[in-house]
């Protein structure tokens, strides 16, 4: 009788397709996983201070790719080196990812202030660098809103919005201060890299008095390599006023 039941043709072909079904929905599953390189996460290398060729074979020799998308105008920086890159370092990304890279420009591009007065200190900084210009100095006046751009100044003197400034060109920002919302506390930024440093400085409503760096840094492209090896005044859970100076030392790491 089982032989007659699997003798039928019918029933065989109905085996037979369950079986080709499965096969082939295996099979997509496994060129789906190698075609997008499931599970394969790479840590995206530094390539910032490199020339493009260095940033392209390093990125190639970690199975992703470089290219250049934008430039600024840093003075003191090698030109053509990358400035910076996204995703920043350290991100995971799959194989074959493209990072952008944002070079120094040969000659100074020029670029437009945008309008910041009524945005957040944090919005204004991030438009700044969409622009490809950096925040300079925090200026705190009183106002009902804490950290709430009120002017824009450049060179000493208010900078209306349209103007045009070499790419790379710091804008001091004047912002509210509250009385009963005036108070930030000094992060930790030992060990960190200068830009990274100053970053994190800025984002927490401070300022920059001075950058003091070592006989291993020798030029900009070394101190954007240099690490932030201590900070006055230090790390500290108690509250301290908004826009207060914060001093680094930096050197090169050691190898």
């Amino acid at each position: 009788m089982a032989n007659g039941v699997f003798g039928n043709w019918i029933v065989k072909n109905l085996i037979w397709a369950v079986v080709f079904v499965a096969a082939l929905l295996t099979a997509v599953m496994l060129a789906l996983g190698a075609f997008t390189h499931h599970g394969q996460q790479i840590a995206v290398p530094d390539m910032t201070n490199m020339s493009v060729a260095e940033a392209q074979r390093l990125a190639a020799d970690n199975g992703i790719v470089a290219l250049v998308t934008d430039s600024v105008y840093v003075r003191r920086m090698e030109k053509g080196a990358v400035y910076s890159q996204n995703p920043k370092a350290g991100s995971t990304v799959k194989k074959n990812r493209k990072i952008r890279l944002t070079i120094n420009a040969v000659v100074p591009k020029q670029v437009t202030v945008p309008d910041l007065v009524g945005l957040s200190m944090r919005q204004a900084k991030a438009e700044l660098a969409s622009r490809g210009l950096s925040l300079g100095q925090l200026v705190y006046v009183s106002d009902i809103a804490t950290n709430n751009v009120l002017k824009q100044i450049y060179r000493n003197r208010e900078i209306k919005a349209g103007t045009t400034v070499p790419s790379g060109a710091e804008i001091d920002l004047v912002v509210g201060l509250n009385s009963e919302d005036s108070k930030t506390f000094i992060p930790n930024v030992v060990g960190m890299k200068y830009l990274r440093a100053v970053d994190v400085i800025h984002d927490n409503s401070l300022n920059i008095n001075r950058l003091t760096f070592d006989a291993s840094v020798k030029n900009y492209r070394d101190s954007l390599n240099a690490v932030v090896t201590s900070q006055a005044p230090g790390a500290s859970n108690l509250p301290v006023p908004m826009g207060q100076d914060v001093s680094l030392r930096l050197a090169l790491p050691a190898e």
